[in-house]
């Protein structure tokens, strides 16, 4: 009775009399003497004392039929099929009948009867007391007043294909049936005034179980809904119980004597009486007299409130029809409770404050989330208005993802209430809906809270449950002096950069920061390294050079063991060494020791490495001064010398350093690997190196012979005494004929301190040289001569005299010759088959063949000369460029000495002779011998 006091009433049902829509005003009549009611499928059903069954449809209209001879006890409208199963009598006596009713088709105008039997559990005739169908018409049960049931088992529409069996026997009357289908099982529950059973159908054996020691009155039980687990409902005078299949479930404290119990869409009906009298020794004492009052109580179990209550005088029954709830009464009448829509419903709970029972009904009758996002808006500013944050905090947080948050935040920016505002913004995070701000705000919030404990919650969450964006929280917390969570969540998360950038330039952790590096990926190492190289290879030189060296060889993150195994080995990560350099600007101790390492672990490494410490190689060795460590600048010039030996330096970048740092070893080295001989003399000319000087042109002076003649000009313009020098220089040159006299008198003509002794040996040898030339040639002429005056005169003898063949053996097999053979002018026999095997022509003799054609190449060439002449006198005035003209001329060998040896011609007439006699002596005849 405390609990039923305790829930509130509304009036959440509008009640009003059903009026007649033929006879307006009127209100509807209901035919007299209605014994028993039900409604389904579209129409009440009602049966009276007459025998009738009436329907009744949506637009009032009442039609029926004459379903027995004497009464009608008992309906049952089944709600997913048009079946009716009714109850009554045909004879006097007590012999209940039951008959299958199908509304959907018509005999003789009435609804057709496809069954009829009677309702005797046994052979002992007995009255019934109530009625139960399953939806799926394969279950019947018929309960009797001396508590027996009888269930009929298979189609109940049709006699062949059913049975019908005692289930259940007892002494007290059956007051209440019910069948509950949950998947494939099936239940009966049996209500009797004393007990409270269950029978499993779905068994063969249908085992039973009591449930309750006490029952209920005629009525008073019903079956929920799936909404309430489908529990069977027992109203007995103190308290209404909830039944499972297998125990006693929940029970209400309400009080009153009962008379009638239904469940109707999610709510419970209970009509009660008005005055404090019971009995339950009877059957029949629930009947209530004329004079009674009754109450109407409709209960949400859910919500635990009352949504109706009223009086109303002798009540028949409660069925639920279009939408509507209708209240049959005996005095013919008619009323109908039409539920409140959810909205009224809710305002009326907002006006009175009640919350919490709003948003309870708001979910039962399946309100979209908007909706109960604006009931807990409401239920959070009526708690905030009430001065109690933290309840509205918590109304506040479920309406996060409806509701903006900036209109919660601004309500909790004030300092006291910032513990709110931390609870609040906790939860927006928890469901991924915070901004860049709202994770700012929070993080704010702990560090002016000092909640250490929270802060480091929040940030060491697992990965799943991370909820905010990183990189605001480690610039947050980065702002305001939290720098190891910063530095923690950094580093959990892989935000390399910004855990880098808090160890280097905040915390000043430099070997942390440089151990960091060496774990991450290559492509990350490499791009931080190239940002932070600098600071760390000022703080931290050795173990940066150590990680750079790593990084451009084959660099693998230091990792564990297990990880290490894991790695690809095969995959070789190098970084470019060249762009590293920048990193060692004031670190030249650190730099050369990893330029030595790069070029020993890759002779390949580019050319800026090895030009960088070739630099480096030089700058120790030119500041290597000290002559107690001689022995240690020789060490340093050998180490620059074999850098440059290695042929990876840039030929130009290494001369103009050795040129920076005065290095006469690598300089004379790269001229004379450049073939710059001349760079090399005027080198030592510059040093007055006299005997360098000679040396180079001893050395050089093969490939390139200018090199004495400036030897000479420059030992000419020394006024020191070079006489030594001189003379060697003119002893070579004379040797090599590289100059003319007149210009070696000429050169020494400005040295004042070269007399004519120094040159006297050199114009001696030189004048007999050129007299022996004279005698040569001389001699040469003499000998052309006397060969001319032969060629002459066997050339006149074979234009006068006959030519005799004495030849005994072939020139080109040299055997013997036999007929046929060939002869030539030029005294050469063939043998004819060895001559066409071998001749290129008919007309020559191949013996003589090759110095025939080199004499007429020269002859073609000198007329060829002869025609060029003339058009190259004429190109050279027309071209605008003489210079090119002349270049192409000489590419060409137009001006090539080409030199004939021959006589002098004595006249015109005897030169033409001579040519010709020439041409005759060129032509062989052939010869058949």
């Amino acid at each position: 009775m405390a609990v039923f006091l305790q829930w509130r009433k509304f009036l959440f049902f509008d009640k009003d009399l059903v009026k007649d829509p033929v006879e307006n005003g009127k209100d509807f009549a209901l035919p007299g003497g209605i014994s028993a009611c039900d409604s389904g499928r579209g129409h009440i059903v009602l049966g009276d004392m007459d025998g009738k069954i009436w329907l009744l449809t949506r637009s009032l209209q009442l039609t029926s039929f004459q379903a027995y001879k004497l009464r009608v006890t008992h309906l049952y409208q089944l709600k997913q099929h048009s079946i009716l199963v009714s109850v009554g009598q045909d004879e006097h006596g007590i012999n209940p009948l039951v008959k299958v009713w199908n509304l959907d088709k018509r005999d003789s105008g009435n609804p057709l009867c496809t069954r009829i039997f009677p309702a005797i559990p046994g052979t002992r005739p007995t009255e019934v007391s109530c009625l139960s169908v399953h939806e799926n018409l394969n279950f019947m049960a018929i309960g009797f007043t001396d508590g027996s049931v009888v269930l009929t088992k298979g189609d109940i529409t049709r006699d062949r294909h059913s049975k019908t069996l005692t289930l259940h026997e007892g002494t007290s009357p059956v007051t209440g049936l019910a069948f509950r289908q949950v998947a494939k099982v099936t239940h009966l529950f049996v209500a009797t005034l004393e007990k409270v059973h269950c029978y499993t159908l779905s068994i063969k054996e249908y085992p039973k179980v009591e449930l309750d020691t006490h029952g209920c009155a005629l009525r008073c039980s019903s079956l929920s809904d799936p909404s309430q687990d489908s529990q069977f409902i027992v109203a007995g005078d103190e308290c209404v119980y909830m039944y499972q299949p297998d125990e006693r479930g929940p029970c209400f404290a309400f009080d009153g004597h009962k008379l009638l119990a239904h469940w109707h869409r999610g709510y419970l009906f209970l009509i009660t009486k008005d005055s404090k009298s019971s009995n339950k020794t009877g059957f029949g004492s629930r009947e209530s007299s004329p004079s009674e009052k009754q109450l109407l109580t409709v209960y949400d179990l859910d919500n635990k409130f009352i949504a109706y209550s009223g009086s109303f005088d002798d009540v028949i029954d409660v069925v639920a029809e279009w939408g509507s709830f209708y209240i049959l009464t005996r005095d013919g009448k008619m009323l109908v409770l039409q539920e409140k829509d959810t909205q009224t419903k809710l305002e009326m709970l907002f006006k009175k404050n009640l919350f919490v029972m709003a948003i309870n009904l708001a979910k039962s009758q399946h309100l979209d989330s908007d909706g109960l996002s604006e009931i807990f808006r409401q239920y959070g500013d009526h708690l905030y208005f009430k001065g109690d944050h933290d309840g509205a905090i918590q109304q506040y947080i479920r309406t996060i993802g409806k509701l903006e948050p900036s209109y919660v935040i601004r309500k909790f920016l004030d300092a006291q209430r910032i513990h709110n505002l931390t609870a609040y913004l906790q939860a927006l995070h928890r469901q991924s809906l915070a901004n860049a701000d709202h994770t700012t705000l929070l993080l704010n919030c702990y560090t002016k809270l000092k909640d250490s404990s929270k802060l480091e919650e929040f940030i060491k969450s697992s990965e799943s449950e991370v909820h905010f964006d990183v990189e605001i929280a480690i610039k947050v917390l980065r702002q305001a002096g939290y720098h190891s969570h910063a530095v923690f969540l950094a580093e959990k998360h892989m935000h390399h950069e910004w855990y880098l950038k808090i160890q280097l330039e905040d915390l000043k952790n430099y070997q942390e920061g440089l151990r960091y590096i060496g774990r991450l990926p290559f492509e990350q190492a490499e791009s931080n390294m190239k940002r932070y190289g600098k600071t760390l290879m000022h703080h931290v030189p050795e173990g940066t050079t150590l990680l750079l060296k790593g990084l451009c060889t084959n660099y693998h993150p230091s990792v564990d063991t297990a990880e290490k195994d894991s790695q690809d080995r095969n995959l070789i990560n190098k970084a470019n060494s060249e762009e590293f350099i920048p990193i060692f600007a004031n670190n030249p101790r650190e730099l050369k020791a990893f330029l030595e390492h790069m070029i020993e672990v890759d002779p390949c490494s580019s050319q800026g490495v090895y030009d960088t410490l070739l630099e480096l190689r030089l700058q120790d060795w030119a500041h290597e001064q000290d002559t107690e460590v001689w022995q240690r600048k020789t060490v340093l010039q050998g180490e620059a010398v074999s850098l440059l030996r290695s042929d990876n330096t840039v030929f130009d970048k290494a001369l103009v350093l050795c040129q920076m740092h005065n290095f006469k070893e690598g300089i004379l080295y790269l001229y004379e690997k450049g073939k710059l001989y001349q760079q090399i003399m005027h080198y030592h000319m510059q040093n007055e190196e006299y005997g360098k000087v000679v040396e180079a042109c001893k050395r050089y002076g093969n490939q390139e012979g200018c090199l004495w003649e400036q030897a000479l000009g420059y030992f000419a313009r020394k006024e020191e005494d070079c006489k030594a020098y001189i003379s060697e220089v003119l002893q070579h040159i004379d040797q090599n004929n590289l100059m003319p006299p007149l210009l070696v008198v000429q050169t020494l003509a400005h040295n004042s301190t070269a007399t004519l002794s120094v040159i006297k040996d050199y114009l001696i040898n030189k004048l007999q040289r050129e007299s022996q030339q004279i005698e040569d040639d001389e001699r040469k002429i003499r000998q052309y001569r006397e060969e001319t005056a032969h060629l002459r005169s066997e050339i006149q003898e074979l234009k006068t005299s006959a030519k005799i063949f004495q030849k005994t053996k072939c020139n080109m097999c040299n055997s013997p010759l036999e007929l046929p053979s060939v002869h030539f002018l030029c005294s050469h026999s063939f043998h004819q088959h060895c001559f066409e095997s071998y001749a290129e022509s008919e007309a020559e003799c191949p013996t003589c063949t090759p110095e025939n054609r080199k004499v007429m190449d020269m002859l073609r060439a000198q007329d060829q000369k002869r025609d060029l002449h003339d058009h190259f006198n004429r190109q050279l005035h027309s071209s605008n460029d003489g210079f090119s003209v002349v270049a192409d001329y000489f590419g060409r060998g137009v001006f090539n000495k080409l030199t004939l040896v021959t006589d002098p011609p004595s006249s015109k007439t005897a030169g033409s002779l001579e040519v010709n006699l020439q041409r005759e002596l060129l032509i062989h005849t052939k010869r058949n011998c």
